[in-house]
C-alpha cells in the first residue's frame, strides 16, 4: 500500500506499434491501478487505425485520469520520451513499456519505495523479462505470471529493503523528479533506444550519489525484453567503459538470489488471492 502522504507518480506510456500488446497493457492498467491515477499516453506517430480505436475506446471508459497526445510526425523514441519527461518538470513519473502489464498494487508500491528512501532516484519492479530485475530467474525471459493477484500479493509481503541494481530496467521504471532534473534530460543524440538511454541516465544518477533500486514489492509483467538500437551499446561502452564489468559482476555474483528465493517462498505460502485484495486498495 502507499505510504502515508506519498503521492502517486504520473504514468508515462509511450504508445507502440503492437495493437494487441497495447490493448492488454491498458486492460492491466485498469485492473491494477487506483482510480484517478494520472496517465499520459503519448504517440510518436506510431499507432495505426486499430490502435487509435483501442485508445479512444479505453479513454471513454477508464477510471484513470488519462490524457492522450499524438505527434504528426515521429521524432524518435528517445527524443519523444525526453519531451514527455521535460513536460513533467519535477514530478515523479513511471515510464511504462507499451507491451507491459502491471500487476495489482504496482503504482502504490513504487510510490512507497520513493517515500521510504530519499536516496532512490529510480525504482524498478520485478518482471518475468526484466534482466537484472527478473523473477523467478536472473537474466532469463519467463512467461508472464499465470496468477497476477497471487504474484502481486507475494510481492507486497516482501521485506522492503530496495537493493541496488546495476541500472534501471525499461519494462517499468519510477523516476524521481528532483533527481532527474539534477542530471538533465535524455541523450537523444547518442542513443536511439529508451533501453540504452535509461542505462545512461541510471549511471549519471549513480554518479551523483543517487540509487537505482529494485522495488521488490511490485511486479510488472512483459512479453519480452527491450533492447538497444544499432550502435547504442558501442555508445554506452565509449561513455561508460566500466559498464560491462559492472553488469557482468552483478550477473556473476547474483546478489539478489536470496531475495528471489524469498519471493518464491512468499508465493508458495499464499493460497487463494481473494483474501489479499485489501493489500492493493
Amino acid at each position: 500500500m502507499t505510504a502515508p502522504g506519498a503521492a502517486l507518480p504520473v504514468i508515462l506510456l509511450p504508445v507502440g506499434v503492437d495493437d494487441d500488446a497495447l490493448d492488454a497493457c491498458l486492460g492491466a492498467l485498469d485492473a491494477g491501478t487506483p482510480a484517478g491515477a494520472r496517465i499520459w499516453l503519448a504517440d510518436d506517430a506510431q499507432a495505426g487505425p486499430r490502435a487509435s480505436a483501442i485508445i479512444e475506446r479505453w479513454l471513454r471508459r477508464t477510471a484513470l485520469q488519462a490524457d492522450y497526445t499524438r505527434r504528426q510526425a515521429p521524432i524518435g523514441e528517445v527524443a519523444h520520451l525526453d519531451e514527455m519527461l521535460g513536460a513533467c518538470a519535477g514530478a515523479d513519473v513511471v515510464v511504462l513499456a507499451a507491451d507491459a502489464q502491471p500487476l495489482p498494487g504496482w503504482l502504490q508500491q513504487l510510490a512507497a519505495c520513493f517515500s521510504r528512501d530519499a536516496s532512490i532516484a529510480s525504482a524498478t519492479p520485478w518482471c518475468n523479462a526484466g534482466e537484472a530485475a527478473s523473477w523467478p530467474r536472473l537474466g532469463e525471459i519467463d512467461a508472464p505470471p499465470g496468477d497476477f493477484e497471487r504474484t502481486a500479493a507475494a510481492c507486497a509481503a516482501m521485506p522492503a529493503l530496495h537493493p541496488e541494481l546495476p541500472a534501471a530496467v525499461n519494462h517499468a521504471v519510477a523516476l524521481r523528479g528532483s533527481a532527474r532534473q539534477r542530471v538533465g534530460g535524455l541523450d537523444a543524440s547518442s542513443y536511439g533506444s529508451w533501453y540504452a538511454a535509461l542505462i545512461d541516465l541510471s549511471l549519471r544518477l549513480s554518479g551523483l550519489g543517487w540509487r537505482n533500486a529494485l522495488c521488490e514489492t511490485a511486479f510488472v509483467a512483459r512479453g519480452g525484453e527491450g533492447g538497444p538500437a544499432e550502435g547504442d551499446l558501442d555508445a554506452i561502452n565509449a561513455r561508460w567503459p566500466a559498464w560491462n564489468a559492472r553488469l557482468a559482476n552483478f550477473l556473476m555474483h547474483d546478489p539478489l538470489r536470496a531475495t528471489r528465493e524469498t519471493l518464491a517462498l512468499r508465493y508458495d505460502e499464499i493460497g487463494s488471492p481473494e483474501p489479499q485484495r485489501e493489500l492493493f486498495r
